[in-house]
């Protein structure tokens, strides 16, 4: 944990916004941590000039969740400090942030909701009213801006100008539905950065995999009736939001769409690895996305502070490799990942930088 916080601060700050998450027996304990747009183009060059796009910017530091709750700016310090002391950081190609226009938010979301989060931010409320999610006056202009960083790294990926992409923003998304913000989301940046692929860039088929430890509740609701977005979730159950049965497969034209892989807590490489290799790539060697992203969520790996899943890092770069080959299955290597969740420091910068090796390496 970080140095200028004690237990008891960092559980007050975390009373409300994250009771759901801290329940008896599913919170690691916190000494476990040892302190840590390119335009679209119809036609593409021969071949990316650099492999790995890089998201980051000081402006995702601005989302005030307040002293002591665990979505704080120090996660994306924590990752930018280790990604840029990597041997391979001089060959990023770095994505500038940009606010996203309401329209394009509103691919996804109500623009009623959009509306209420810019109200409710503006009038320097805390906490989101129509769930758990801490806000501040800056909250939705950084929120705009996740959004929008997000579609320029999905332009950076079709232009060519990169093969694949890591985004390191905050505020999280997979937990926002339509007209619901909640579990620390804002915006979808997941869901919209799918059908902005698919309204800017044409593409036809998405696949989104989620290895947050929680389950993508929102991503699912968005494109439950859906078969041109396959989602995919690993998550422990019982466990917040409560959500993502392995019987909820889909519904209408999108049945057979979703696949939920729910697991106990305690479950680790074995387990997540297993459900992805054995479970997901068969399944997308049959839908053949065009374009993968991954909700990255690294509250799964082994010690998290809110997680209770034991993915190693080794264990996130074979996830990575996996979904590296399902996006050379019909989407020519276009893979982009988004930061969700992961709250003990030191473990998800080292989770992280292992990932965006693997993904350099493509």
């Amino acid at each position: 944990m970080d140095n200028e916080l004690t237990r008891r601060e960092f559980l007050a700050g975390a009373v409300g916004a994250t009771a759901l998450f801290l329940m008896p027996g599913c919170a690691a304990d916190e000494t476990k941590e040892k302190k840590s747009g390119a335009a679209s183009t119809e036609t593409e060059p021969k071949g990316p000039k650099k492999t790995l796009a890089y998201l980051y910017d000081d402006v995702y530091l601005k989302h005030d969740t307040g002293r002591g709750h665990p979505e704080r700016p120090a996660r994306l310090t924590a990752i930018n400090q280790s990604v840029k002391n990597a041997k391979w950081f001089k060959e990023l190609h770095p994505v500038k942030p940009k606010a996203a226009a309401v329209d394009t938010v509103a691919l996804v979301h109500d623009k009623d909701y959009i509306k209420l989060v810019e109200r409710e931010c503006a009038a320097g409320r805390r906490g989101l009213s129509t769930g758990d999610a801490t806000i501040s006056k800056t909250s939705y202009d950084v929120a705009l801006q996740a959004v929008g960083g997000v579609t320029a790294a999905i332009d950076a990926v079709f232009a060519g100008t990169a093969k694949n992409a890591f985004c390191a923003v905050r505020p999280p998304g997979h937990h926002a539905s339509e007209k619901r913000g909640m579990g620390f989301c804002l915006f979808n940046n997941i869901a919209v950065a799918a059908r902005y692929a698919q309204k800017q860039h044409k593409v036809k088929r998405v696949l989104i995999a989620d290895w947050d430890v929680h389950h993508g509740n929102g991503t699912q609701d968005i494109f439950y009736a859906d078969d041109t977005v396959f989602f995919m979730s690993t998550h422990q159950s019982p466990f917040y939001p409560f959500t993502g049965p392995e019987k909820e497969t889909g519904k209408g034209k999108g049945k057979g769409f979703t696949m939920n892989r729910p697991l106990p807590r305690g479950s680790g490489d074995r387990e997540v690895i297993g459900a992805f290799k054995d479970d997901l790539l068969p399944a997308a060697k049959k839908f053949k996305p065009e374009l993968t992203l991954i909700s990255c969520g690294f509250d799964s790996r082994i010690d998290d502070m809110l997680g209770g899943f034991t993915i190693s890092d080794d264990g996130f770069r074979e996830l990575t490799k996996i979904m590296i080959q399902i996006a050379e299955i019909a989407g020519k290597g276009r893979l982009v990942s988004l930061l969700e969740g992961g709250y003990s420091l030191k473990g998800l910068a080292s989770a992280a930088t292992a990932h965006m090796e693997e993904l350099s390496k493509a």
